[in-house]
């Protein structure tokens, strides 16, 4: 028997009959490492157990308690990634092509078997596999750089933002927002920008881009035309009515956020996700503070995201945003 590597893609097969078993093993074993099942039950339990480096599912039709789709379908639904090859030696046709159709299985081979053919069958199947695998690596590094592409091109819309509200030299809230957005921890969402293609993507994002800022727009215009004269220290109790019972306040100037996604939403949630209120009013409130001179401050503590007023220190410079942009 030929030895493999530890890592080497295996092929599983599922077969009732001892004898094909082996028959199996003996055929195909000098292609891949070759695991063995005697059952659908077995096949699931080292399908899950070994999902990793198995490449390659071939399962016998008709066994005891369930039939081979049922262990296809099993796999098909829970490590997409295997090719899956279905084997008998009747004439099932129905039961095949609805297992073809559903995508099921890749290859239907009856029995009994012409061992080049066979062989060939599976040196075909493992090629499937790999291509499969090289494929997912690469939609894997696509999908990386669509994220940060798509979270610089957030933080760019939040500098836009406040520049248009509170002129181009005020990055002050632009630091405050990024820097809370860090200690929350920001973790920026995969399925849509997954599934969307880019045209999709770069609409959804400009639409949701616009309403994001329309909102802060009329937050911000909320605060200054209602509280012209009030101060920064009342900027906490501002938030809490926003944020309700997300946010707990602590003290004068003081208050803890009990779940960081409030501070992180324009940057991670979903394309097609509209923008809380609260989270427009969250960014609004930091353009309001800015404008006097002062910010808010995060650290993370045991109960949540504690914030604190804090004068605002100088405004980051071009370069420095670049650097902010490479922490995401």
């Amino acid at each position: 028997m030929t030895d493999f590597p530890s890592h080497a893609p295996a092929i599983l097969y599922v077969d009732d009959e001892a004898n094909a078993l082996k028959y199996f093993q003996r055929a195909i074993g000098g292609l891949a490492p070759v695991l063995t099942a005697g059952s659908v039950e077995e096949g699931k339990r080292l399908l899950d157990e070994n999902a990793g480096r198995i490449a390659v599912l071939v399962s016998d039709q008709r066994m005891p308690g369930a039939n081979g789709n049922e262990l296809l379908s099993y796999a098909w639904d829970r490590h997409p990634h295997i090719v899956r090859v279905l084997t008998t030696a009747y004439s099932e046709l129905e039961q095949t092509v609805e297992a073809v159709n559903r995508g099921q299985i890749h290859r239907y081979i009856q029995k009994p078997w012409e061992i080049a053919a066979l062989r060939m069958e599976m040196k075909q199947a493992l090629e499937l596999a790999r291509l499969r695998r090289e494929h997912a690596q690469l939609l894997r590094e696509k999908l990386l750089v669509r994220q940060k592409q798509s979270v610089a091109n957030r933080i760019g819309t939040i500098y836009t933002l406040c520049a248009s509200l509170a002129g181009p030299e005020q990055l002050l809230p632009v630091e405050a927002y990024l820097a809370a957005a860090l200690t929350a921890g920001l973790t920026p969402p995969e399925p849509d920008w997954l599934l969307m293609d880019y045209a999709d993507l770069v609409s959804a994002e400009a639409f949701r881009s616009a309403a994001f800022g329309a909102a802060v727009r009329d937050q911000f215009g909320r605060i200054e035309r209602d509280y012209p004269e009030r101060g920064v220290e009342q900027a906490v109790e501002m938030l809490a009515a926003a944020f309700g019972e997300r946010l707990h306040s602590v003290g004068a100037g003081s208050a803890i956020f009990r779940d960081g996604r409030d501070l992180t939403e324009f940057l991670e949630t979903p394309s097609n996700a509209p923008v809380s209120g609260a989270h427009a009013f969250w960014l609004a409130c930091l353009l309001w503070l800015a404008k006097r001179g002062w910010s808010l401050q995060l650290t993370r503590g045991d109960a949540g995201l504690q914030c604190r007023l804090a004068q605002a220190e100088l405004p980051l410079t071009p370069s420095q945003l670049a650097a902010w942009i490479e922490q995401f």
